[in-house]
């Protein structure tokens, strides 16, 4: 076996914990606390990530409704089509009170019916920002004396800080993914097609257990932020930018790497090297208790003071700094200006100062941290150079210094 397949075969092999169910009841005892400071009597989800979150519940969104909602006391409901309350009841972990509906009957009729066997008839219902507006429209029509506001203050804020379960898997996640960029960078080759670098880290991912994919820009493709569409050959001396990720229990990892098909010219090393010190700087700015604005500013200072910019002018960082990670792959908490959210122990975030130079290329590198008790965590370590854009391994798979 080489030192490539067993290094597959031991990040493959590593025990993953699931969410227990436990955890999921803490965190409906965490929304009901934020319930009560919100003045919320009860939190409308469909299906999606937040569902998922405090139910373990995934299903499919279509234009059939499917919701369940969480009092503020009481057990958790849900409302389905009676066709499918035997698949849904098979999911279920967390309360079983299931209201159906007929093909010609009316969704909402059975919120009203759960929120009023609990009490709930002009109180405040909490709804999550992704539900769709013929949902809400429905909703609030069948509840005309309800007010129907923004459940943000308690979804997002439960799960902008992860749990060390939480952590774990997007550990593992990012673990499978440093080993996907690695088995697919060796493949690069004169004339290849950005379609057949994809395709190549799908099959890797799988072999690793789980689903992903890594996109792949050359040359002036590059300078756009999330790269063309149109096919492009990879040829000597382009900049190659390197994007992707997958889920280990729907916790996503997020990875970029840039390097530079045979030598680099001075000034692309120029350019990397301070996209590496944007980075850098965003990641000491990072500890608990400051705003998150601040690790946005830390990145953007580095580069402005070396001429470019300001603000989001290119030649430059055209875009924030970061994106909060978990069960989306873009989730709060957001580095940009302007979010005055203090950093807090079990935050999680990517790390990408991207510097976009027009009609010539650009470069980011991205990492995801977390944020312990005293400071930041890589899950990922950063490149070192834009010759060692990942860390070297021994036989046993083992990070070399």
């Amino acid at each position: 076996m080489s030192n490539s397949e067993r290094c597959v075969a031991r990040v493959a092999r590593r025990a993953i914990e699931p969410i227990r169910i436990e955890e999921r009841e803490s965190r409906i005892s965490q929304a009901r606390q934020y319930m009560e400071e919100e003045g919320l009597d009860a939190i409308v989800l469909e299906p999606g990530s937040n569902l998922y979150y405090f139910t373990g519940v995934r299903w499919q969104q279509t234009d059939r409704v499917m919701l369940s909602i969480i009092p503020a006391r009481g057990e958790v409901g849900y409302v389905c089509p009676r066709f499918e309350e035997p698949r849904l009841r098979e999911k279920l972990t967390l309360g079983g009170d299931v209201r159906v509906w007929e093909e010609h009957q009316s969704p909402y009729t059975e919120v009203v019916g759960f929120l009023q066997d609990r009490g709930i008839n002009r109180g405040v219902i909490g709804v999550e920002g992704a539900l769709r507006f013929f949902v809400f429209d429905g909703i609030s029509h069948a509840l005309p004396h309800a007010r129907l506001l923004s459940a943000d203050g308690v979804t997002v804020r439960c799960r902008s800080v992860k749990s060390a379960s939480e952590i774990d898997l997007l550990q593992h996640s990012a673990d499978r993914t440093v080993v996907a960029f690695e088995e697919c960078m060796r493949t690069l080759r004169e004339g290849m097609l950005q379609e057949e670098f994809t395709e190549n880290s799908i099959s890797v991912y799988r072999r690793l257990g789980v689903e992903g994919s890594i996109d792949i820009q050359f040359g002036l493709a590059t300078s756009l932020p999330h790269g063309s569409e149109h096919p492009t050959r990879l040829k000597a001396g382009d900049v190659v930018l390197m994007d992707g990720g997958c889920t280990v229990e729907a916790y996503h990892s997020d990875m970029t790497r840039t390097v530079v098909f045979g030598e680099p010219t001075k000034r692309q090393r120029e350019i990397w090297l301070l996209e590496q010190a944007a980075q850098a700087a965003a990641f000491a700015a990072a500890l608990p208790g400051i705003p998150i604005q601040d690790v946005d500013a830390a990145a953007r200072r580095v580069i402005v003071e070396a001429g470019l910019g300001p603000d989001y002018e290119t030649p430059g960082l055209p875009h924030r700094t970061g994106h909060g990670i978990g069960l989306d792959i873009h989730e709060a908490p957001y580095v940009v200006e302007g979010n005055r959210t203090e950093l807090a122990p079990g935050m999680c975030f990517s790390n990408e100062p991207m510097i976009v130079i027009p009609g010539e290329f650009g470069i980011r590198l991205e990492d995801c941290l977390f944020m312990s008790q005293r400071e930041a965590c890589y899950f990922t370590e950063p490149s070192i150079s834009i010759d060692m854009p990942l860390p070297r391994r021994n036989a046993n798979g083992k990070a070399l210094e």
